[in-house]
């Protein structure tokens, strides 16, 4: 009992600290809070499905408050302590805390990728209500429009919500394709087609499915941030300002290594069906 005490303790540990720092690694930055980041939301979520929603939900209050510590001077905006009081409970403690939710639908007889997929959706959705509620109160006449408050805080926290919550679905779902969450000790789950596959032919696939999640983060994180204005504003007409020839190579590279990998893989395996 002490022993899986102790395990689920450093694991909490760790999985914060990763967590956080996943956190530091900003794809982009928004000028009015709010930010793109490297799936900082799956360790939180990983935690909840090996060690159950309560743990989770304590896990991602603890995240919360460190979040709120490297946000103290979000607070120097606001002098009344009911503001800062609402700031730090919507913004941070219950806004990443709710992450915990992630491991929700962990008892579903589905595949773990897919009841992950679906908890990491149903956290960020929690957390993006959070946000949007803070927005078109507390913050309603300082970098928020006084008029049409709550419209334009679900339109400017969706920005960067919505691609968050997606490269954390993408990374969810990807993971736990590959990986088993739920034993002990980490290890690789068998493929379906471990057996008729080649290894070459495997490794050609994985790359091909990695590649093609890599091309679809590098989309998000090159356009939403482009769909707000100077002032803040959600804005379509930011796309104009997307560099078309980088962009195109960038994902014309990713897809022609895609079929290449694709191509290959069928060769392989067409190979070792022959013999």
């Amino acid at each position: 009992m002490k022993n899986k005490t102790a395990l689920r303790l450093t694991e909490g540990a760790v999985m914060i600290a990763l967590a956080t720092v996943l956190s530091m690694i900003k794809l982009a930055d928004f000028p009015y809070g709010g930010s793109i980041t490297a799936a900082s939301m799956f360790p939180i979520a990983v935690i909840a499905y090996r060690h159950g929603t309560v743990y989770g939900l304590f896990c991602g209050l603890i995240y919360g408050g460190i979040q709120q510590l490297l946000g103290l001077n979000t607070l120097s905006y606001f002098t009344s302590w009911q503001s800062i009081l609402a700031i730090i409970l919507l913004d941070y403690i219950v806004a990443f805390a709710v992450l915990g939710l992630a491991g929700a639908f962990r008892k579903l007889s589905v595949k773990p990728a897919v009841k992950m997929t679906l908890g990491v959706l149903l956290a960020c959705t929690l957390r993006y209500l959070c946000h949007v509620i803070s927005g078109c109160t507390v913050w309603a006449g300082l970098s928020i429009p006084d008029s049409a408050a709550l419209l334009y805080s679900l339109a400017y926290n969706a920005t960067y919500m919505i691609p968050e919550t997606l490269i954390g679905c993408i990374a969810t779902w990807y993971l736990f394709s590959m990986v088993d969450f739920a034993s002990p000790r980490l290890k690789r789950l068998p493929s379906a087609r471990s057996d008729a596959l080649p290894a070459p032919a495997r490794v050609c696939y994985r790359s091909s499915v990695l590649l093609a999640v890599l091309g679809v983060c590098y989309a998000i994180i090159r356009i939403f941030p482009l769909l707000q204005d100077e002032g803040g504003n959600f804005d379509f007409a930011g796309i104009k300002a997307l560099d078309v020839n980088s962009f195109g190579i960038v994902l014309g590279i990713c897809v022609l290594l895609i079929l290449i990998l694709l191509t290959l893989g069928t060769l392989l395996k067409n190979k070792k069906a022959e013999h």
